[in-house]
């Protein structure tokens, strides 16, 4: 699938914010663990996504009620749904100076019920032409998310017969209405109830 920028400045996908707080000393910290002499930016980002993917437990998996919106804080406590496991591995790509952006899909229930949109990252690598997509959701019994620059691995393909929707947007800041979401919610149940359910 073809992203689009939604700001033409590769720059922008490079910026640390309140969100992507890739300058904290915990992001950095981190990123200080990932990283191993003679790791190359490819092997960087490869271990960076699993670390998000498998160490950073999905609350809805762990049951943990907590809600987490900067990157700092999904990593100090490992914890997270996909948009904020998403806004880590976007800070964490970041610090090693990789493109990185945030970029969504709306699911349903297999009747085409019950939407909810998902949170994705995608990154450049240098000798790229195009930005990669990868899910770090968390992988679990019928979801398999796997790193892969050429042919998507991601946790779910979008179904377009029942109403599913790749966004092609690209954004280097969370969309207002996944903030929102996550900076309001009191906890993981209110914020089940409030996810958004389209940009």
């Amino acid at each position: 699938m073809e992203l689009i920028q939604q700001n033409p400045d590769i720059s922008a996908y490079l910026a640390a914010d309140e969100v992507i707080d890739h300058e904290h000393p915990v992001v950095r910290e981190t990123v200080a663990a990932l990283t191993r002499k003679g790791y190359d930016v490819y092997t960087y980002a490869r271990v960076a996504f699993e670390y998000v993917r498998d160490t950073i437990p999905h609350s809805a998996d762990s049951g943990d009620p907590r809600v987490t919106w900067r990157a700092s804080d999904v990593l100090a406590t490992r914890n997270g749904i996909c948009y904020a496991k998403s806004i880590a591995l976007t800070a964490l790509l970041r610090a090693r100076a990789v493109p990185a952006g945030l970029c969504y899909q709306r699911l349903t229930d297999d009747d085409g019920a019950n939407p909810v949109v998902h949170g994705l990252v995608a990154l450049r690598l240098p000798g790229h032409d195009r930005w990669a997509r990868v899910d770090p959701r968390g992988n679990k019994p019928g979801v398999n998310a796997q790193f892969s620059l050429g042919t998507e691995r991601l946790a779910w393909a979008v179904r377009e017969e029942i109403g599913e929707v790749d966004h092609p947007a690209l954004h280097a800041t969370p969309p207002t209405e996944i903030l929102h979401a996550l900076r309001n919610a009191r906890d993981r149940a209110e914020l089940w109830r409030n996810l958004p359910t389209r940009l």
